[in-house]
């Protein structure tokens, strides 16, 4: 038997990264997208464009999608849509709900102590970490109450994820190459001839 790393694999294989704020999912996506030479997604970065399109911050812009419900439903529509094309990473917070039914999936979750991710947030900010810590806490119920609310989904429910990865005990790029190791593996062991 003959295993064989294809990039024809790659082409229908999506790659979720979840987790919460200062977890890392950024970052990594944006690697492996490199390493693959594949698209990269981010629903955040959608999030916070449509935030600034309407001179909203982030957390102004959550609370308004508490009482709005259209705006994570066009976040959610826009997300399905790219996730259904396969050969590409999305990272983002529901990405892994909504893609469960896709047959060629790798589901990431990333995560690190909620102190670690205050100050890997205010690092990249520029923001007190007491600042950092207020935000993030504010930011990251509004996300729990509205997912709830919208979908019934627990965001605390890691069973939809394949891989569950602390990041803060590696730095930054062996989290990137421990991914890359496990997106191989999976490659290897789906590409038999």
């Amino acid at each position: 038997m003959c295993v064989v790393l294809s990039l024809r694999s790659l082409d229908n294989l999506l790659i979720t990264i979840s987790g919460p704020a200062g977890s890392g999912k950024s970052h990594c996506a944006s690697k492996l997208a490199e390493l693959y030479g594949i698209p990269c997604h981010s629903v955040g970065s959608i999030f916070r464009k449509m935030a600034s399109e309407r001179g909203l911050s982030v957390e102004e812009f959550s609370r308004l999608a508490e009482r709005d419900p259209t705006i994570d439903q066009e976040l959610d529509r826009r997300t399905s849509e790219i996730a259904s094309k396969g050969g590409q990473i999305i990272e983002g917070r529901l990405v892994s709900f909504f893609s469960k039914s896709f047959p060629n999936t790798l589901r990431f979750y990333l995560t690190a102590p909620f102190e670690e991710r205050v100050k890997r947030i205010a690092m990249r900010e520029g923001i007190s970490v007491d600042v950092a810590e207020v935000r993030t806490r504010m930011r990251e119920e509004s996300e729990r109450q509205r997912y709830r609310s919208l979908y019934n989904i627990d965001i605390n429910d890691l069973s939809v994820y394949d891989f569950v990865i602390n990041t803060s005990k590696w730095d930054k790029d062996s989290v990137v190459l421990l991914l890359k190791e496990i997106i191989d593996l999976y490659l290897k062991t789906s590409s038999k001839e």
